[in-house]
């Protein structure tokens, strides 16, 4: 059986983390209307009851944000395709789940789709990098951050765009991941959010 065709990477995304490498992790509606003021264009929304996330995920959108919902952190949002139709119903441009299934159903939409990938063995990562071969999503989130320096070469190989998360706490951590291939750091840590590639030193 042939491999399916790779999906080209979303231009969107490579222009807006080719100067802000810092995706915001936003926990809760409060924290995501604080991110719309900011310049960095980038994040991920969880923990919004059902209720409230259509209105959250509205202003997002009007702040022109490129924001992923986050699937697996968000009560009351079921796993399967009426999900999907749902945050897709609502203005979504995005989605972040563990699930590959998802992944891949998510793009079929017109979403783009965020697999986040948790590394804590060498077997565990070799599933993980099959897995994401197949739902072949727009970006990767790997955690925690500190297993890019053990596992770069096999990061690269995904050939898809791959951001740290996970304890990323300052600006050397930011500096640490880009200097082991990532695209991107994840982090609700808000005195990063609008840090700037140019004021980093990366060998």
């Amino acid at each position: 059986m042939n491999p399916r065709p790779k999906r080209p990477i979303d231009r969107r995304l490579l222009a807006a983390l080719a100067e802000h490498p810092v995706m915001a992790s936003l926990v809760g509606a409060e924290m995501a209307d604080r991110f719309t003021t900011t310049s960095t264009p980038l994040g991920i929304l969880a923990s919004v009851p059902l209720g409230d996330l259509a209105a959250t995920v509205q202003r997002t959108v009007a702040a022109g944000k490129i924001v992923f919902v986050n699937m697996d952190s968000t009560p009351g949002l079921g796993h399967d395709p009426g999900a999907l139709t749902y945050l897709k119903g609502i203005g979504a441009i995005g989605i972040c789940s563990t699930r590959a299934a998802i992944i891949e159903r998510a793009g079929g939409l017109g979403l783009l789709a965020m697999q986040k990938v948790f590394v804590t063995d060498r077997s565990n990562l070799r599933r993980s990098l099959q897995s994401v071969a197949r739902s072949q999503p727009d970006l990767v989130q790997l955690m925690p951050a500190i297993v890019l320096r053990y596992m770069e070469r096999q990061a690269r190989d995904l050939g898809v765009p791959y951001l740290a998360a996970g304890f990323v706490q300052g600006t050397q951590d930011v500096a640490e991941a880009l200097q082991h291939g990532a695209a991107g750091v994840c982090t609700s840590d808000e005195g990063l959010w609008e840090l700037r590639r140019s004021a980093l030193r990366v060998s």
